[in-house]
């Protein structure tokens, strides 16, 4: 992990996972302010997983994408997209002499470079076949493939919580469990005929 970095934080109940993109409604004064500077100054900003479980204080590092509608009232709707994870040290109510929240955070440096094994990668082509998806990228890393499986919460924070060197069979798990749904949807409908 690297050293302490002083960034904005976001508390959300959303773990996003490195290339994810997300759509985020801005309402908040504070949060105006930190979309402000992220679109002004090019500030990248953390969304600490505010959940219950998250006993190892991790969040996703975030860095904005798009705008894709302002509102009169001065809501945004905008798009980010994951970039990093990091460790929570220590969450401020305020960063430096803005009114939104700040934390001191060590960024995971994650390796997006990871590419699954033929095993993995293979039953993933098949997975996307299944779900009729023909139009994607040749080569897949490890989070694209979790991003594509759309992971609930407590499966986000298992894989990424999972040591480096687990994390595949990790997701082979998910991703058999998944097919395996896939090809049973698939027969129930050889077995239902109209009258």
């Amino acid at each position: 992990m690297s050293e302490v970095a002083h960034i904005p934080v976001f508390p959300l109940s959303i773990l996003p996972l490195p290339g994810e993109l997300v759509p985020l409604h801005i309402f908040e004064p504070r949060y105006r302010q930190l979309l402000h500077d992220a679109e002004v100054n090019d500030v990248s900003f953390g969304i600490y997983f505010s959940h219950e479980t998250n006993e190892q204080k991790i969040g996703s590092l975030m860095k904005l994408e798009s705008i894709i509608k302002r509102y009169p009232g001065g809501e945004t709707d905008i798009i980010v997209r994951c970039e990093d994870i990091f460790s929570l040290d220590m969450l401020l109510r305020t960063y430096k002499t803005k009114l939104y929240p700040g934390g001191h955070v060590r960024f995971w440096n994650v390796e997006v470079n990871a590419f699954p094994d033929h095993e993995l990668y293979d039953l993933f082509l098949h997975y996307l076949k299944l779900r009729n998806i023909t139009q994607h990228f040749n080569v897949f890393n490890l989070f694209q493939v979790a991003n594509e499986l759309n992971l609930d919460l407590g499966d986000r924070y298992k894989f990424l919580t999972t040591p480096e060197d687990r994390r595949e069979a990790f997701l082979l798990n998910r991703m058999k469990f998944q097919v395996h749904i896939l090809e049973q949807e698939e027969r129930s409908k050889d077995n239902f005929h109209l009258n």
